[in-house]
This record gives structure tokens, C-alpha cells and sequence, in this order.
């Protein structure tokens, strides 16, 4: 973990908190760098979603009616 680190209380479920316990000790890591790990792992996949919204951005838009006649006009549904 990171020389400069901030506190923060998380109150877990009694299960969850014993299998993070659980998983700490086989991983010798603390509780803590699991929850970090877990939130950057969260926020790189809001990143990348992010990053597929900007790509497709200029893309057209088609409403929902729109898709669904066309997936019917397919045979799709």
C-alpha cells in the first residue's frame, strides 16, 4: 500500500468481511489492499466504458422501436 494513504470505515457484510478475511490471509495481503484492489479494478472498467462511449459517440443513433422492427425484419425475434 501507499506511503500516503486516508482512512475510511466500510462496514461489510459478516460473510463478506470473513471471506476477505479468508482471502487476505491466503493472499498474505490486508483487507484493505483486497478493497483497493477491487475499487481500481471498478474504476478501470469505467474508464475503458467511458472510452467506448467517446469512440462511438459519432455513431447514429436508432431508438428502440426502430431496433426492434429491424431485429423483426430479420427473423431475429
Amino acid at each position: 500500500m501507499s506511503t500516503f494513504t486516508k482512512r475510511s470505515t466500510v462496514y461489510f457484510d459478516p460473510e463478506i468481511h470473513k471471506i476477505l478475511k479468508l482471502k487476505a490471509l491466503e493472499g498474505s495481503c490486508s483487507v484493505s489492499d483486497l478493497v483497493n484492489q477491487a475499487v481500481l479494478h471498478d474504476l478501470a472498467e469505467d474508464a475503458e466504458d467511458l472510452e467506448a462511449f467517446k469512440e462511438r459517440a459519432s455513431e447514429p443513433s436508432v431508438s428502440f422501436e426502430d431496433m426492434v422492427k429491424g431485429l423483426k425484419a430479420d427473423g431475429k425475434i
